[in-house]
């Protein structure tokens, strides 16, 4: 049986970050997965629509946070990643608590596992996405809290090494 193509990336294990963007007059989140780039200059990559609120919003500031979701956070990672339209306070609507960062404007979601503060180095069109390289800042983790991890339309708790 033929498999779609489209279901090749769903194989590769990913991060799940809640994305966030913003300055005073505009904030918005989303669900996304980042990769690493390089340690040392600590670089990551992220991919976004074109069409997302959260790809204007960077545009217009040139940062965003990346907030590692805890394991508890998997509702709010499912309504995040779902579709929604430009006018929604996702915020508000979803109870999302946050804090201010330390060296960026876009909000930090509280309850993560992490929150990375990010500036933009460059990005890339490819196709109806612009891939972003991302310089992280500033961060802070919850070692007590479990990441999360998506695999095959799945999330998985990542707490504890494999043998």
């Amino acid at each position: 049986m033929a498999q779609s193509l489209l279901n090749a990336t769903r194989l590769i294990p990913c991060s799940v970050v809640l994305l966030t963007a913003g300055n005073k007059e505009s904030q918005d989140a989303m669900t996304a997965t980042a990769m690493f780039v390089a340690e040392k200059l600590p670089l990551i990559t992220v991919s976004l629509s074109k069409k997302s609120p959260c790809h204007e919003l960077i545009e217009k500031t040139g940062e965003c946070a990346l907030n590692v979701a805890a394991v508890d956070q998997v509702d709010l990672a499912r309504k995040l990643g779902a579709p929604h339209g430009k006018d929604k306070d996702k915020f508000r609507a979803f109870g999302i608590e946050t804090e201010k960062a330390t060296k960026i404007s876009a909000p930090l979601i509280k309850g993560s596992y992490a929150n990375l503060e990010c500036m933009v180095l460059t990005s890339y069109p490819a196709s109806n996405y612009i891939v972003y390289l991302l310089e992280v800042v500033a961060f802070k983790t919850n070692e007590k809290l479990a990441p999360l991890a998506w695999l095959k339309d799945r999330y998985f708790s990542v707490d504890r090494e494999a043998r």
